[in-house]
């Protein structure tokens, strides 16, 4: 089992954060394109070599996003339609994701079993996740796939931030 935990910086320009794993050592890095079209998040190991690419689709009416990982699969992660909870689903994998979304409480799970486990911290300054991969072969999976429901979050906070104070 591999523990992480993402702590993203209050004010970083584009998205720019190190995930530490469960010793506090720097794991991967994470780069946010600033005012590219589409938005996308590079995820590196430290020393420097891309373990996988995050990139929003720009014409599609709910979010979703296309996750090309260094060992050549690609995952898409996409919003569903959904009226009381966030429901994101995975294309191309043989997963499931269950849990509560609005607060980053998951798990993904393969034929019944939990692969990983990510829950994110309350009352700080920052988004803070900590994340628990069962097997060791989705650490980079389970990664991207935080980060790009944590984007998909933010923007909708942002959208009904920006709605209530007109």
């Amino acid at each position: 089992m591999k523990t992480f935990q993402i702590k993203q910086k209050m004010w970083s320009l584009g998205g720019k954060f190190i995930i530490n794993d469960e010793l506090g050592m720097p794991t991967y890095q994470v780069e946010g394109s600033l005012f590219k079209i589409p938005k996308t998040f590079t995820i590196a190991d430290m020393s420097g070599n891309q373990v996988g690419k995050i990139e929003k689709r720009v014409w599609a009416f709910l979010p979703k996003f296309d996750v090309n990982l260094a060992n050549g699969q690609i995952v898409t992660i996409k919003k569903d339609f959904s009226f009381f909870k966030p429901h994101y689903s995975l294309e191309n994998l043989n997963m499931e994701v269950q849990g509560n979304f609005w607060d980053m409480n998951f798990n993904l799970l393969q034929n019944g079993q939990i692969v990983a486990r990510i829950s994110q911290e309350w009352f700080r300054m920052t988004s803070t996740y900590n994340i628990e991969v069962y097997n060791e072969a989705y650490c980079d999976l389970v990664i991207a796939l935080t980060v790009a429901i944590d984007y998909v979050k933010a923007q909708e906070s942002g959208v009904a931030a920006s709605s209530a104070s007109n």
